[in-house]
Order: C-alpha cells, then sequence, then structure tokens
C-alpha cells in the first residue's frame, strides 16, 4: 500500500475539502453514509478467526496492497501508569474521518502500536471483526466516524481489565466543588453512566449554575477506567457529543463548544449559508461532533479523576422509575447488571423508543458480562465513602406523563453533591428516594398522578419481573447480586 504517514490535521481537513460543507463558524460538517454503530454486524475473536472470517481478513490485506492508504497514530490516556499507542489505517478518499477521530486524541508518544484499527469504509460488506487477542480491529463498510471512536475505545477497556485490573465504563467523570452542609468547601468526584442518548453527556459536561468558589470540572465524556482505590483513568483529550435538540440555556458549555470553529460537525443539518440547524433532523437524529476541550468552560488540561464519591446509572425510561433514586452498593451492582434504558438513534434507530437492557450500560464490553458485574462489585463494596445512584432522565407516568427536564436533573446531582437531600425508603423497591428536593417541586413526579395505586402496584411487578428475568440469565453472576429483588419478588 501507498502510505500517507502521520498528515496533520490541517492536511487531513484539505484532504477532505471535498465532502466539506463550511459553516458560518469556519468549522467542517460533513454527512456520512453509514449513521450508526454496527452493533449487529460486529463480531468479537477471542482466539483464531473462523475460516470465514479469516477470508475476510486476506481479502482487505489483498485489497490495500495497491491503495493509498492514511496512517494515523495517536495515543489514548494520558496516566504515566496506562497510556496505548493507536494506529489507524484509512483509505484515502475518507480522510474526514481519521480528521475527526485524529481530533479526539493526543499526540503519540511511540511508535510501535498497542492497538490497531484498519478501515476500510468501501468495503462492500458491513462488517466489525474485533481480533480481541491481538487489539486489532477491522472496521468494514461503514464511514461512521463513532465506529472507529468506539472500536479503540472497546479494546483500550479490554486491555485495562486483563492486564491492569482496572474495569472500564461507559461513563463521564466531572468534579464538582460545592460547600457542603458543613458550609466546608469540598470536591467531589462523579460519574455518569449511561447509553448513548439518555443524558451522559450532557450531565457531565454541565456547570449546574454553580458560581465561584464553587464550580465543575469536567474531565470525561465517554469511557473512564476504575481502580480499586476508587480513581478514574481518562481516555481522550477532547469530546464525541450527540447535537439533537443542544440549546444554549441548559446545555450552554457543549453549545459554545459546539459554535467554536474547531468543532467538527457529522449528520448535522447545516444549510447552504453555513447556518446550523440542530433541530432538522434531515439526515439523521443521531448528528454527532468533536468539540475541543480548550473550547469548553469548566475544563482543564487534566482527564484523570483522583478520587470517586458519587456515582450515578442514567436511565432514560417512561413509567415508574423515579427521577433518583440511592442505592445500597449490592443494589448498584445490581444497577449495573441491569444497565435498563431505551433504545436510542444513536444505538439501533429501528428500536428507538423500546425497553433496553445492556450490562454496565456499555455495548462494548469484551469477554463475560457477569464477570464485569462481579468485578464491579467487588470494586465498590471497597470504597465506603462511595455514594451511588440511579436516575430517571425520561418520563414519570408513561411518555405523554411529566418531563424530568435537565434542569430537574442537574438540580439533583448539584443537591447530592452538597449533601442536603432528605430521603425516604421506598415501600416498594427497597432503595432510597427523595422526600423533598430543594428547588425542585418534587410533587410534579407523584406517581399517583398518573396511576391508580393497583396501576403502580402493577406496573411495579412486572419491572420487577423482568429485572430479576435479566438477572437470571448470567449463571455465572455474583449470588448475591442475582438475589438483590428476592425480598420483594413472589412469582
Amino acid at each position: 500500500m501507498n502510505l500517507i504517514e502521520n498528515p496533520s490535521l490541517e492536511e487531513l481537513r484539505q484532504m477532505a475539502k471535498g465532502e466539506e460543507r463550511t459553516t458560518i463558524y469556519g468549522s467542517a460538517s460533513y454527512i456520512t453514509r453509514i449513521r450508526s454503530r454496527s452493533a449487529k454486524f460486529t463480531e468479537i475473536i477471542y482466539d483464531k478467526p473462523t475460516q470465514i472470517q479469516q477470508e475476510i481478513i486476506d481479502n482487505v490485506n489483498n485489497y490495500l496492497k495497491d491503495k493509498d492508504v492514511i496512517m494515523l497514530e495517536r495515543t489514548m490516556c494520558m496516566n504515566p501508569d496506562y497510556r496505548l499507542a493507536c494506529r489507524f489505517y484509512v483509505t484515502k478518499p475518507y480522510a474526514r474521518i481519521a480528521y475527526m477521530w485524529g481530533s479526539l486524541l493526543f499526540d503519540p508518544f511511540k511508535s510501535e502500536p498497542d492497538m490497531v484499527v484498519i478501515d476500510v469504509p468501501e468495503w462492500p460488506e458491513r462488517k466489525v471483526l474485533v481480533d480481541a487477542k491481538n487489539l486489532k480491529t477491522y472496521v468494514l463498510g461503514t464511514d461512521y466516524t463513532g465506529e472507529i471512536k468506539k472500536a479503540f475505545l472497546r479494546m483500550c477497556m479490554y486491555f485495562a481489565k486483563i492486564k491492569k485490573g482496572r474495569l472500564g465504563l461507559h461513563a463521564g467523570s466531572k468534579i464538582i466543588k460545592v460547600f457542603d452542609n458543613d458550609n466546608i468547601l469540598r470536591e467531589k468526584g462523579v460519574i455518569f453512566f449511561g447509553l448513548s442518548g439518555t443524558g451522559k453527556t450532557t450531565l457531565t459536561c454541565h456547570d449546574h449554575d454553580l458560581k465561584s468558589p464553587e464550580g465543575v470540572t469536567i474531565r470525561q465524556d465517554d469511557i473512564v477506567l476504575l481502580g480499586r482505590d476508587g480513581s478514574c483513568i481518562g481516555t481522550e483529550c477532547n469530546f464525541y457529543i450527540k447535537t439533537e435538540g443542544l440549546e444554549p440555556v441548559n446545555q450552554k458549555v457543549l453549545y459554545k463548544a459546539l459554535m467554536s470553529k474547531r468543532a467538527i460537525l457529522e449528520n448535522v443539518y447545516v444549510a447552504e449559508d453555513g447556518t446550523i440547524d440542530l433541530d432538522n433532523f434531515e439526515y439523521s437524529s443521531n448528528g454527532r461532533a468533536v468539540v475541543f476541550r480548550g473550547d469548553m468552560d469548566s475544563t482543564d488540561d487534566k482527564i484523570d479523576l483522583p478520587n470517586l464519591s458519587i456515582l450515578v446509572f442514567i436511565t432514560r425510561r417512561d413509567d415508574v422509575v423515579p427521577p433518583i433514586a440511592k442505592l445500597t452498593p449490592l443494589q448498584a451492582a445490581a444497577f449495573f447488571v441491569l444497565g435498563e434504558s431505551i433504545e436510542t438513534s444513536a444505538g439501533d434507530p429501528t428500536q428507538a423508543g423500546k425497553s433496553k437492557r445492556v450490562v454496565g450500560t456499555n455495548p462494548f464490553i469484551v469477554g463475560s458480562e457477569a464477570e464485569e458485574g462481579n468485578i464491579f462489585y467487588d470494586i465498590i463494596k471497597g470504597l465506603p465513602n462511595l455514594q451511588c445512584f440511579v436516575m430517571n432522565t425520561g418520563h414519570i407516568g408513561g411518555a405523554t406523563g411529566e418531563k424530568i427536564t435537565v434542569k430537574d436533573s442537574t438540580e439533583i446531582i448539584k443537591q447530592i453533591a452538597k449533601d442536603k437531600m432528605s430521603w425516604t425508603k421506598d415501600p416498594f423497591w427497597g432503595y432510597l428516594v427523595p422526600s423533598n428536593i430543594e428547588g425542585i417541586d418534587y410533587s410534579r413526579f407523584d406517581l399517583k398522578k398518573f396511576y391508580s395505586e393497583s396501576e403502580i402496584l402493577d406496573l411495579n411487578k412486572k419491572l420487577l419481573k423482568e429485572r430479576v428475568e435479566w438477572l437470571n440469565k448470567f449463571p455465572d453472576l455474583n449470588p448475591d447480586i442475582k438475589k438483590v429483588f428476592d425480598e420483594i419478588y413472589k412469582p
């Protein structure tokens, strides 16, 4: 192959100039053929490829022999004890993918790669082959940048688990600095789990309307590596955000960064005059953008989280799940395995809105999902000062019920950080729910406004049955986790 080795980001943008529509801010925007991840077409190879898989790999390698191919090297993670050299190959006509992905990570630190991704977007068959043993991924037949980003992150998490004793989490991280009940200014490390489109990045990249000396410091929006000491190693330099419905009031940090000349847009509607319309989904409701750390308020030059204080599972449901509930470590382990939400356009657009469960809200686990749950429980039960929560960002009382707004969710997180929440035990589930929340009319979410008592009971029983059945799908899961609902489950 004819290698184009490590072109600059400016050179990559120039190579992709023919596909670019320039915004009024001077930023680049592109439209892709494939506009979401290829989960259904992804295959994990743990030992040796099958005959069919090997034939595909051989055919790809032969195809690339006489092609112009861009090779781009970057670094994932900047922790002295854990950083990985990434090498990306992509055929030259798709320079925009290299431009976007290369903008997410750090400059290279060594010449030999730890992880490799080979991308052939023009391949006639859509396929993602993950060679776990060799940390190499073939991405074929898709030109969606998110596929490349996740290919490297998937391998990074797997390597962290088998080599470093850390657990990769599909979670954003931040530090919230607030005055607590004792009027002492404290820093709280926070991580947010969530499937794409549930509000993970929105909540991670929010300032909670805090004023100095209080404030937030955003570290990561996607993947962190949790250690047994409660530290969270970050992975990426910049952010790959979902643009659907992004607006300047409740999401001002992200919105400002998106309107920078350095942002790179993907499948976002940009008019011929360069005007950006975030409410126009002509191309996709899964519009994306790379935004730069330096264009975001409330960031610094660090990506790691020294100590974890607050852990939040984000779900998006339209039923009886409360806006917030406080969990014991064992309940938190169960909710990690439950990983419940609804499907969004970022995953499978054809199933958007339907109930969904993904262990750890992490569709990129390599290896046993039960093992991930067991490791998670082992880690968090050894962190006595950690508080765990499940947060609903959907509706209460059905899809036409009371919307839990971004303002609601960010205020809840702020009050938790300030340690100003009052809790009471939920009579059905046994977890703690708010008795009131300062700054929020919590009566809006009273289930009795939407359902009769018998309907509430029936809906809870239905959800309980689903949760128990899901946990029982994993025979190797810690029995304590599997039995977390036993006291209330009466089939």
